[in-house]
């Protein structure tokens, strides 16, 4: 008989959807700020090639483990912190996503308030000639998208009908602009840094744009039909797109000279539509983070969703504080961060399922608890990134996060017992 806890969360076959329409969530979710921002950022260390190889690198190991975390979650049919009560234990994975989840959506949140509030002083300062510092703009804009989140989350799907479109017709007429205008394409063939960067840098900041998504693909791709169609959804949805975005950036900082996006539109002359434009994109996407943060700091805490206005407004309130003294200035360690800490989560589920329940459905069910292989195998996979990426650099962070944690989790789960919560599925 299936574990009542699964089969709680199992979307039945009539609810499954075509790999087109999953492709389509990864899509829109990869047309975003933080990518033009991660284009920039890596325009100032490596040529048009190298950013190339950097991404497809990093987004083909997000796309390896994203394609196992999300067939595990067709198979199941349960979300990802149900589907980790497995490797992690039914509390260790509900503390431990929802603790990771916490942090990179206030993370995020308080970048985004920032790159917002940069652009709202451009815009004034160009439309009137009034200067609005930048940490002004950045708290009020702070509050606004944090009110949205605990008061009018309802209406961000209204906004995000403006918000999309006007984004991709920016990006379009930015890279006209750049490349065909003001003829940049020699100037970005040609382009090389003056301080380049390391390959094994460019990929940890490539993973660091969806690190998060890959981990929680299964959210999603538990709707997939098969196995196939989570892989075809997860490759097609991510790769392309990402790397389109990123380039864009790219392209864009390197024809404008500035890495700045705010100051890329500027430059670009779309200071007004163009950064209007980049205010909305971020307002809807800060929301969600806002939103997202609040209902992970609730399970963290242990609060009910019935008290996800005041969970909510402690993530806005701690992201908006981020924003306000500078967060922006340590963008590329927050990307370290997210590039060591989420992996290994991955690393950990895939040896739970894959090799040690041989990628058998049968064989999955949920350890009550903590599962404590799993979460050493973890703390091991984490640090082991976190060093190979700061203090000792070896090979790519990521990839040497999850094979320490899937090693790691395979030879301690044979000293380490776990209970069983009764019948698997």
């Amino acid at each position: 008989m299936m574990d009542e806890r699964i089969k709680g969360f199992k979307i039945p076959e009539d609810q499954r959807q075509s790999w087109i329409s999953l492709a389509a969530v990864w899509i829109g979710t990869m047309v975003c700020v933080p990518c033009l921002m991660i284009g920039g950022y890596l325009s100032m260390g490596f040529s048009i090639s190298g950013i190339l190889v950097s991404c497809i690198i990093g987004y083909g190991i997000i796309c390896a483990y994203m394609c196992f975390m999300g067939m595990q979650g067709c198979d199941t049919g349960v979300p990802t912190v149900v589907m980790a009560g497995n490797a992690l234990g039914e509390i260790g994975a509900r503390f431990l996503i929802s603790l990771l989840l916490a942090v990179a959506c206030i993370g995020w949140f308080g970048v985004q308030a920032s790159v917002c509030g940069s652009s709202f002083s451009s815009m004034v300062a160009t439309a009137t000639g009034i200067v609005i510092p930048n940490v002004a703009s950045s708290i009020f804009w702070g509050i606004v998208m944090l009110l949205t989140a605990m008061f009018g989350y309802n209406a961000v799907k209204y906004l995000n009908y403006v918000a999309v479109p006007a984004l991709i017709l920016v990006l379009i007429y930015a890279l006209y602009a750049a490349l065909i205008r003001d003829n940049g394409i020699p100037v970005v063939l040609a382009y090389r840094p003056t301080q380049p960067m390391t390959l094994v840098a460019g990929i940890n900041m490539a993973v660091a744009t969806f690190a998060v998504g890959g981990v929680i693909s299964g959210d999603f791709s538990r709707y997939a039909k098969n196995r196939k169609d989570v892989v075809k959804s997860s490759i097609i949805g991510v790769l392309p797109s990402g790397l389109i975005v990123i380039l864009i950036g790219a392209a864009c900082s390197i024809a404008a000279g500035e890495y700045d996006i705010t100051k890329i539109l500027t430059g670009l002359g779309l200071p007004a539509f163009g950064l209007i434009a980049l205010i909305l994109a971020t307002w809807t996407t800060n929301v969600t983070n806002a939103y997202s943060g609040g209902i992970a700091v609730s399970k963290v805490l242990g609060f009910g969703e019935d008290r996800f206005k005041i969970t909510t407004g402690i993530a806005g309130v701690i992201g908006t504080v981020l924003g306000a003294v500078g967060i922006i200035d340590r963008f590329t360690t927050f990307l370290s961060i997210i590039t060591s800490f989420i992996p290994p989560v991955a690393g950990v589920v895939i040896a739970a399922y894959w090799i040690v329940g041989k990628g058998k459905k049968e064989n999955f069910t949920i350890v009550p608890g903590i599962n404590w292989a799993g979460m050493i195998a973890f703390v091991l996979g984490a640090a082991g990134a976190f060093i190979t990426a700061n203090v000792i650099p070896f090979f790519v962070a990521p990839i040497n996060g999850i094979v320490i944690s899937i090693i790691v989790y395979v030879l301690l789960i044979r000293v380490i017992p776990v209970k069983t919560s009764g019948d698997a599925s």
